[in-house]
Formats: C-alpha cells, structure tokens, sequence
C-alpha cells in the first residue's frame, strides 16, 4: 500500500486543474504543465481536493506507480505556483560558467569549452562561479542540473567541480610527508 498514494493534493486558490481521458494540466500562476498519466490508477479532482485510487488493489506495480502519480502531481501543484531552484557552485582556479543567449558556456580545464543548450521552460543564471537554475517542472530543473553537474563533478582532494548549494563534500586527506 502506498502511503504518499492516500494522501489528498490541496489545490490552492488560483490554480486549475484540468483532467481530460489519461491527460492532466495543471494552469497556474506561473505557467502551464501538461502530463499524461497511463490508466493504472484513476486520479478523482473534487473540489479543491485531488485523490487517488488504484485500479487493481494488491498489484506490486499499480502500487507503486500510486504513489509516483500522487507526487507527480503534487509537484506540478507546487511547480506552477512556487517554481523549482536549484543552485551549483563551481570551484576551482580558472573555472568559469556565463550565459550566453540559449547556451551554458562552461570552462573546466580541458583543452576545449564546454557548450550545454538550455532546455525551453527553464531560466539558468550565472553570477561568478554560482550558477541557479529556476523553472515549474521539477523533472527539467533537476534533470539539467545533473547533467551540468556531471560535466565535473567533486573531488574528494581540493573540492574543484560542481556541488550543490547545500552539498556537503566529504574530504580526503592528502599524501604525508615522509
């Protein structure tokens, strides 16, 4: 049984949510998210509450996709009415990130820069080595952000790469003098 799949997802004032056959869309303040949700689990929109029930009770996987639905609900709720941040720290001596047009320019140490395109739906800014990334659709916003973080993730030594604001690096100690 589904614990997060029994919880109800409050619809706040100024959102519309909108069910059409397997097709939800969820209109708020700050955009538009659509999201096609297979017939496994029948989402009800009563009111201002949206509720869950699974088609066939006690199938491992129908289950399991009630609680994934219920959070991909809630967090298209949330995503139109707050949005999603993410923020990277770059460090390390000569690393530089800018925004240029629709691409991240990024210089890692290689021999070359390193271009990634920014996806239509998200807002990426750069300000010295921090770069936030901000958007409704938690997927994207998340998604990018690994991606970028993947192009130089942290090394345990010095700490140079991308980390996460909030991220926490654990520390190796170096060689020892002999």
């Amino acid at each position: 049984m589904s614990r997060i799949g029994k919880q109800t997802v409050i619809i706040p004032a100024g959102t519309e949510v909108n069910l059409s056959g397997t097709t939800l869309t969820v209109k708020g303040p700050k955009g538009t998210l659509v999201r096609n949700f297979p017939g496994l689990v029948t989402i009800h929109i009563e009111g201002k509450e949206i509720t869950f029930t699974p088609n066939k009770v006690g199938d491992r996987t129908v289950n399991a996709l009630w609680g994934t639905y219920a959070s991909h609900v809630k967090n298209m709720v949330i995503g139109v009415n707050e949005g999603y941040t993410k923020k990277l720290v770059l460090e390390g001596v000569g690393f530089k990130s800018e925004v240029a047009g629709t691409s991240l320019n990024l210089a890692l140490g290689f021999s070359h820069p390193v271009k990634i395109n920014i996806p239509a739906g998200i807002t990426v800014t750069a300000e010295k080595n921090n770069i936030t990334v901000i958007g409704i659709d938690k997927e994207l916003v998340g998604t990018f952000t690994a991606s970028v973080r993947s192009m130089k993730k942290p090394e345990p030594y010095k700490g140079k790469g991308f980390h996460y604001n909030d991220e926490v690096i654990r520390r190796k100690q170096g060689k020892k003098a002999a």
